[in-house]
Formats: C-alpha cells, structure tokens, sequence
C-alpha cells in the first residue's frame, strides 16, 4: 500500500510499504476513504530528529472495513465507518467514565495517512456510519475523528452554559470547532483570538461575536476591556507558552481555562498571582472524542452543523507532502486526504 512517512523536520515522503495485516482477533483493516493532515502533525514536521526509517503519519481517517477479526462484533466487512484518533476497549474503568483517551488497553493512532490502517479493538474504536450517507457529508463526518470532537472537548470541560462569555485562543481547525461548540452549549458572547482573515471569518460564520487580532499583553488588555474584567471561559487550542500566558491573562476571576492544544511545554504559572489567588480552574487534555462521536454525529447528519468547512484544500496521497508544507506556511487551514 501507499503510505505516508516522516523521515525528521521537513522530510514528509509517501512510499509503498506492506499491507497491514489482522494481528488480534480484536483488531480489523479499513480501506480509508478520506484522512487529513492535523495542526499536531506540524509539531513533528518542526523538530522530529532525522532518522533512518520513516515513521508513519495521521490520526485522522474514515474508511470501508475490509476484514474483521474473529471477535469483532459491532461492525463487518463493507461497512463505513469513523474511528477516533485513539484506540479503545470502551469497556474499562476509563472508559465507562468518558476518559476513553486514558484507556487501559488503548493507544493512539499514527497511520492513517495511507491506504490501509490496522484498528486495534474496533468494537471499541470504530463507529459504523449510515451506508447511503451523502458523500457531500464525509469531510464534516471526518472532524468526529478529532477536531470536532476536540473542539467540543474544550467547550465541555470549560462547562460552558447559557450565558457565558467565552473566549477561544487560536484560529486553527480545533479552536474554529470551539466556537461552534461553544455557540451550540450556549454561549452569549464568543471572542475569538485569532489574526487570519479567512479562519477568523469561518469563526464568525460558527458563532464568534467578536475577533481580535492582537496578541500578548495588547490583545489582553482589549480582552479584558471588552469583558469587564475578562472571560468566564477560556479555551486554549494552540499548545505554546504564550497561549497559556494569554489565557491566564484574560480570564475572569472564578474562571475556567481549559486546554486542548498539545502543549509543547512542560513548565507554566500556577500558583497565587497567576491561578490560585484567583480562583481560576485549569483543565483539559487529550480529547476522547469516541465519548462525543454518538452525540455530534446527528446534528451533521440532519445539516443543522457543517464542521467539515474546516478543510479548505483536498488532495490526494500522493500530494501530503506539499499538504504539510502548505498547512506550515498559513496557506491552508486544514488539507483533506481523498482516496
């Protein structure tokens, strides 16, 4: 099959390698039908060490089953399908809590820009899509893999509710998605931080009520200005220090600031003058998305939502390669992988 491979910083290549195979009577092969680059994968393609062996990319991807194990139940061969970017039993202790990204048994996928993907525990993992579904639909159907569901991630562990004024840190795929979650929990007032045109205007098309461009201490202080004193609910989808910094900044006294973006950063401000002293919740993590896919999915079904404008390029395989230069660039948001 045709895959594609990291090889360090830069080196993004599509080879042919061997068909992955059914190693656990748990497991089953998809055929996939669409994939994506995400704005994580641009956090390898900036500092993953040369090495000799490419690794395998993407955690995205919607596909066909092609086989199924001896013990898979839920789903079967020519069956559509979405998995989330982890892997689950959706049967343990994490599981049954909504935590399905801290999985006992699970992992996280890294694979599924190619042909073909081996799904560890597919009941578990895959969720079976109508078979006549309009193929219009499949990219909005692909954001239940991760960013839809990340998005909606944020907005759930902020707690977002009627009323709220809620600010989203970051104008890529998953803060876009915030703002439509957001808007969908019930937020009053949606301010979006973000400082290009075309995704800002996509956030407003979501819900976003206002857009401000400036960063740092200045777009702090016209955050504040504008709220009174700041944010009930912050959600950061960037990952860097200064968007911590800027979420600190901007939230309200007795606030939530929760996290999606995947920090590249171990050490930040926790203590009285930043977080305790005002009584500011800090949370988030890793979206585990299959908790939400059964919730979001109708509304993408029935077009009352449309997250899939999130993808502003399509491509083929063989292209990936300038997807990830051009998503590192600003050119595109988010590119769509079709088979």
């Amino acid at each position: 099959m045709r895959a594609t491979l990291m090889y360090g910083a830069g080196d993004v290549r599509v080879e042919t390698i061997a068909d992955p195979t059914i190693q656990h009577a748990t497991d089953a092969i998809v055929r996939v039908v669409r994939a994506c680059v995400c704005g994580s994968d641009l956090h390898p393609y900036h500092n993953m060490p040369a090495q000799e062996h490419g690794q395998q990319m993407g955690h995205e991807f919607l596909g066909i089953v092609e086989q199924a194990g001896a013990d898979v139940t839920t789903v079967k061969p020519g069956d559509l399908v979405v998995a989330s970017f982890s892997y689950q039993d959706n049967t343990c202790e994490f599981c049954r809590a909504g935590v399905q990204t801290a999985c006992v048994h699970g992992g996280f996928f890294s694979a599924a820009q190619a042909e073909l993907i081996r799904v560890p525990l597919a009941d578990g993992t895959l969720v079976k899509l109508p078979a006549e579904v309009d193929e219009k639909l499949l990219p909005s159907l692909l954001t239940l893999a991760d960013v839809y569901g990340t998005g909606y991630h944020a907005a759930k562990c902020a707690n977002v509710s009627a009323g709220d004024t809620v600010a989203v840190i970051g104008d890529g795929a998953v803060g876009l998605l915030a703002v439509l979650s957001a808007r969908q929990l019930g937020a009053e007032r949606i301010i979006l931080m973000g400082r290009h045109k075309t995704r800002t205007d996509l956030g407003r098309e979501f819900g976003a009520t206002d857009v401000i461009a400036e960063r740092g201490a200045e777009g702090i202080a016209i955050v504040r200005d504008l709220t009174g004193g700041g944010a009930h609910k912050v959600l950061e989808a960037v990952g860097h220090r200064p968007a911590y910094d800027q979420a600190v900044g901007i939230v309200r006294a007795g606030g939530v600031i929760s996290r999606v973006g995947v920090p590249q950063y171990e050490q930040a401000p926790v203590g009285f003058a930043s977080l305790f002293g005002r009584n500011i919740t800090l949370n988030g993590g890793p979206a585990p998305v299959r908790a939400y896919i059964d919730a979001l999915l109708p509304g993408i079904l029935n077009g009352t939502v449309d997250p899939g404008q999130v993808f502003d390029r399509t491509v083929t395989l063989d292209e990936v390669p300038d997807a990830y230069r051009a998503m590192d660039n600003r050119e595109v948001l988010k590119a769509l992988i079709r088979f």
